[in-house]
């Protein structure tokens, strides 16, 4: 089965986003599609052809996992982005985070902090399946670093596609951008 970029147009004429920045993002983020395609595909003939214990088998495994959550972590993106409306305190994903927290603030300051981090990577707010409880992370790399049996819940994409065409070395201001465009609904519906 092949996986189909979708379309992110409607993100188009976001507030703090220009339009070459998001297209180009969005570009990057066809790419991880299509390269997933052409990994599992390869894989398959692989496969087929009797080689799953040759070396470039096992190099396509391991390259599998980059560009697959290169692609999934994109679609994430994407998809928690485009809100109009601030966060309902009130609403499930508040109230998740003031407990988790202690407050909304609380979690903002340190979420924020996790993104103005040095390097290159991710931001991702996850839910740990086990107790419920929310954690922000830093994700150096698509394919690694993740927590397990954590659901990703907010992601924000700090590699400099994704700010330095709008943003230059500014990061602060790209964050602040983000925080006005999340998509809370988008957010609250990952919540477990």
């Amino acid at each position: 089965m092949a996986y189909n970029a979708k379309d992110y147009g409607r993100l188009i004429g976001m507030k703090g986003f220009s339009e070459q920045l998001l297209k180009n993002h969005f570009t990057l983020y066809q790419g991880y599609v299509a390269n997933t395609n052409k990994v599992i595909d390869s894989l398959g003939a692989l496969f087929k052809d009797g080689k799953s214990a040759a070396p470039e088998y096992a190099e396509l495994k391991r390259r599998l996992g980059w560009e697959f959550n290169g692609m999934r972590l994109h679609e994430l993106y994407f998809e928690n982005l485009g809100g109009k409306e601030p966060i309902n305190k009130a609403g499930k994903i508040g109230k998740k985070l003031t407990e988790s927290f202690g407050s909304i603030e609380n979690w903002e300051k340190d979420f924020r902090a996790v993104g103005a981090m040095r390097g290159i990577g991710w931001a991702i707010l996850y839910q740990d399946n086990t107790n419920g409880s929310l954690i922000n992370f830093w994700i150096n790399e698509h394919d690694t670093g993740h927590p397990s049996g954590c659901t990703p819940l907010l992601i924000m994409d700090v590699f400099e596609h994704a700010f330095l065409l709008d943003y230059g070395l500014k990061r602060a201001d790209y964050i602040e951008a983000f925080f006005k465009n999340i998509d809370w609904t988008s957010v609250e519906t990952r919540l477990k």
